[in-house]
């Protein structure tokens, strides 16, 4: 799929707006000259912005009639690939975790900061409210709810979590749901057969810490439960600003994958063993200001 430029994104959203303002429905038409000049902008953009609408479904081009509306989505929908708004996650995680964006910010300062629409900018912050990373401050803007990276903190972190983790597994009333193990291993398998691109580090990460915490939960204690729930929280920018490369990728899913063949053999304990080996492997990369796992 062609990526639309900053402009065709603007121009595709001014398209939308001009057709709900006009009340345009399924079966009504568009003309390429008629909405350059509606905009005040040159038809070269706008035939591009109208070929990504077609793309998106919401409009198709009749041989020699012109352009016809197939659905006008709602107000508050993207018109943009889902990519590009993990894309600007990530530079939006690493500019926060190297002290380049204060701890409020605007929708308007996403938008501009990360060339989004405003659907796509609420899209973002929407999503990471329902991450507790940020939340909507009283009448304007958001807050961080976590303080970008620091390297003592992230020391703090990676020992506390080797006292927890490796214990998760050796609970007693440690019981992990059938087919865990198969669906887990199938999805580490599946990221190392797939191509890595900067916006992957979202998915990544997100399967990542479900195994962390899945783990947690089989203990069927609400303290460690909630103690690596927690720690998931803390780190989820600092890896959603991944930089490792796919090298410690292949890695972290090879190590995961060893642990869940000793709990699928019943190997607790060697399981627990390669959790600590892991993490303190994990702990003592060094490189810039990244993290990992």
């Amino acid at each position: 799929m062609t990526t639309p430029t900053r402009l065709q994104q603007e121009i595709a959203e001014r398209i939308l707006q001009m057709m709900r303002d006009d009340g345009l429905g399924a079966g009504a038409r568009l003309n390429e000259n008629g909405t350059a000049q509606r905009l005040g902008v040159s038809r070269t953009p706008v035939r591009a912005a109208l070929d990504h609408l077609a793309r998106q479904g919401v409009v198709r081009r009749l041989a020699n009639k012109g352009i016809e509306v197939v659905a006008l989505p709602d107000a508050t929908a993207s018109v943009l690939p889902p990519e590009l708004i993990d894309l600007a996650m990530v530079r939006l995680a690493h500019e926060r975790e190297n002290g380049l964006l204060p701890d409020e910010v605007s929708e308007l300062e996403v938008m501009r900061r990360y060339e989004l629409g405003r659907p796509e900018a609420q899209k973002l912050l929407a999503r990471l409210a329902d991450l507790d990373m940020v939340e909507r401050k009283p009448g304007y803007g958001w807050r961080f709810l976590h303080e970008p990276r620091d390297r003592r903190l992230r020391d703090e972190s990676y020992r506390f979590r080797m006292v927890i983790e490796p214990m998760c597994m050796l609970e007693p009333d440690f019981r992990l749901e059938a087919g865990w193990i198969a669906e887990m291993r199938a999805r580490h398998l599946e990221y190392l057969r797939s191509p890595w691109r900067e916006s992957s580090s979202i998915a990544f990460y997100e399967m990542n810490a479900a195994f962390h915490e899945d783990l947690a939960a089989a203990t069927g204690n609400r303290y460690f439960h909630s103690a690596v729930r927690r720690q998931n929280q803390l780190r989820r920018l600092s890896n959603y600003d991944w930089g490792l490369g796919f090298e410690r990728v292949q890695v972290n899913c090879t190590e995961h994958l060893a642990m869940l063949d000793h709990l699928e053999a019943g190997e607790n304990e060697v399981a627990s063993a390669l959790m600590r080996s892991h993490l303190l492997r994990a702990s003592k990369l060094r490189l810039g200001p990244k993290s990992a796992d």
